[in-house]
């Protein structure tokens, strides 16, 4: 029996009840054998259908997505829209997740959605899962605060995510690798056509992925027009800048020099450019650069190469696939003095931890830290300790910590005050460090 919550302990322990591929709790071959989109569409058409009362952008990609939707709402934002945004996973507070004007929703917001949803579910004879019950508050809220429109990040995949009862006028692609593969296929042509699903007829797509043979998976989905990345947007130059990257950026309405972005990593650039792009499509038209320089210099992205301490430098970068890692292994390397360095590192059992661990540099660390995020589906630390020491890590510098907090806590007391401290593998170990770090220092 459904009990409809009634205050905010109760309203979350009835959420977190449900089936949620994120931390393992549930059959995850529920999404794999039987992927459909009949209970979100159930929900939101029971909630009124919140998502036809405002436009959308719709991006996914495997990595950036969430810093890309965090841009394109800023922009949109600057340029004086009402904008919600929508992002997963979380680092501290589900609430993170749903953001009015950057503004996260507020449980005395949150919780009466979350009844009314309860009472919708037990009209249900498929039980909703977590994601997709969390994706149906935040389109009803959006609804509620009357937003002009919002940047919908897709939580896994595009055709059968939950976000997908969204008919973004703009559908973004950032890019295509190698995640996720029990969802949405080993090869990148299997993944690329999971991504392709989100782009309906006659939307504009804005295509971030170079790879000419995955072009056509996500072209012939008939978009009624195409941004193509280098040829109608991209980034005309990069380099450093104090706190961040200074950018030159083009689109089909004209360049944009010298934009300020103060986020840590050459990524970062590429995410600008995309969401530049998808802005000028959903706005058709051009954005002032003064409005650019604005939105870009008020984005933030916690959790993204962020630097949280000093004495010793601490890192935080929620990497947490071989791409990404290598994403960050290289950030480290431009942007960083070199010298000593301690990684932090939890890994989930999906991923592979000598794959992990190498694209992380692993062999160059001075120490290694070997934690267990509080997820089920954490990969256990004495084997990302094996698999460090397998890599060529003398024994004598690897360490395992289980508790984050606890693991960070240690790094820190090891590490010379003028040498980096890197906590990165999954957002789920960057989520617990930021709390003990921030919020708790």
């Amino acid at each position: 029996m459904t009990i409809p919550p009634t205050d905010v302990r109760e309203a979350f322990a009835w959420l977190d009840a449900h089936v949620n591929l994120e931390t393992g709790v549930g059959p995850s071959r529920r999404r794999i054998e039987h992927p459909t989109l009949d209970r979100i569409r159930t929900l939101v058409e029971l909630l009124g259908s919140p998502q036809l009362e405002y436009p959308a952008v719709h991006l996914t990609g495997t990595n950036g997505k969430t810093s890309a939707t965090r841009m394109v709402a800023e922009l949109l934002t600057t340029v004086g829209l009402s904008i919600g945004a929508y992002t997963s996973p979380h680092l501290e507070r589900m609430n993170e997740r749903m953001t009015w004007n950057g503004r996260p929703v507020e449980d005395d917001e949150l919780v009466p959605i979350l009844d009314v949803l309860a009472t919708i579910e037990a009209t249900m004879t498929d039980v909703p899962t977590w994601f997709e019950l969390v994706t149906a508050a935040a389109l009803r809220w959006f609804a509620d605060v009357a937003v002009d429109a919002a940047a919908i990040e897709v939580g896994v995949g595009g055709t059968w995510d939950a976000t997908n009862v969204v008919d973004g006028r703009v559908a973004v692609v950032t890019n295509v690798e190698i995640d996720h593969v029990q969802y949405l296929g080993p090869t990148r042509a299997d993944i690329a056509r999971e991504k392709a699903g989100i782009v309906k007829p006659g939307a504009t797509l804005v295509l971030g992925e170079r790879d000419p043979d995955l072009r056509p998976l996500f072209v012939d989905r008939s978009p009624g027009d195409v941004w193509l990345r280098d040829v109608d947007f991209g980034i005309r130059s990069e380099r450093l800048a104090h706190g961040g990257r200074l950018l030159d950026l083009f689109t089909r309405g004209g360049e944009h020099r010298d934009v300020l972005l103060p986020l840590h990593g050459a990524y970062q650039a590429e995410n600008a450019a995309i969401a530049l792009a998808a802005a000028e499509a959903f706005l058709d038209a051009p954005l002032p650069p003064d409005i650019v320089r604005e939105a870009f210099l008020n984005v933030r992205s916690p959790g993204r190469l962020e630097v949280v301490a000093h004495q010793p430098l601490v890192l935080l970068d929620g990497a947490h696939n071989v791409a990404g890692a290598h994403a960050l292994h290289a950030a480290l390397a431009e942007e960083f003095p070199p010298g000593p360095r301690t990684l932090v590192v939890g890994l989930l059992r999906e991923k592979e931890p000598h794959e992990m661990l190498d694209a992380l540099g692993v062999a160059d660390a001075s120490r290694v830290v070997c934690c267990s995020p509080a997820n089920p589906r954490a990969l256990d630390a004495d084997a990302v300790a094996a698999a460090a020491v397998e890599l060529g890590v003398p024994i004598d510098r690897v360490d395992v910590v289980d508790d984050v907090a606890a693991a960070v806590a240690y790094a820190r007391d090891v590490t010379p005050p003028d040498a980096q401290v890197v906590v990165a593998g999954t957002l789920y170990v960057v989520g617990a460090a930021r709390h003990a770090l921030v919020d708790h220092p």
